[in-house]
């Protein structure tokens, strides 16, 4: 049986690190991540974008789950409402699946003290901390397992998602 992993989380907090180290950790595993059907210049919100996004990210996790050469697939993106993980799996044909869902989580400390790294290197825009820390507390309505990595490091947090 095939495992598929949604990984989700606020901006900052570690999605793609942990999975880029579960990837590693797992044989015939794929790695998805949902920002990268949103890398668009401009970047635009808009129902159509939203709907294309969407569209594509389940058209790929399903290549992904047909395709027999991966057992395991890995999928992270900003998930801070059950309707978009409810609809992303409504999606997919998961019938010979195992699925786990998981939501990595920190303080707001963490997350701001992670951010704040980022955009001093420029890999992000300073706006994105207010607007991440606005998520962080939309994560524990979420029917998730959710991972505290406040003080945990991507593999240490990837062990753990292994440990479901």
């Amino acid at each position: 049986m095939k495992r598929l992993y949604i990984i989700g989380g606020t901006m900052g907090v570690g999605k793609t690190a942990t999975c880029r180290v579960l990837q590693k950790k797992l044989d015939d595993s794929v790695f998805l991540d949902g920002d990268w059907c949103w890398d668009m210049h401009p970047f635009q919100v808009t129902q159509e974008t939203k709907k294309m996004v969407l569209e594509n990210i389940t058209f790929l996790l399903n290549n992904f789950i047909r395709c027999p050469a991966y057992g395991n697939i890995i999928f992270c993106w900003v998930m801070h409402e059950q309707d978009i993980i409810d609809d992303i799996l409504s999606r997919l044909d998961i019938s010979q699946c195992t699925v786990h869902t998981v939501s990595l989580i920190c303080s707001e400390e963490a997350l701001q003290k992670r951010l704040q790294r980022d955009v001093d290197m420029g890999i992000r825009t300073a706006d994105v901390i207010l607007r991440s820390l606005e998520r962080v507390r939309l994560y524990d309505t979420l029917d998730t397992v959710r991972i505290d990595v406040s003080d945990v490091s991507p593999e240490q947090a990837a062990e753990l998602i292994l440990k479901l």
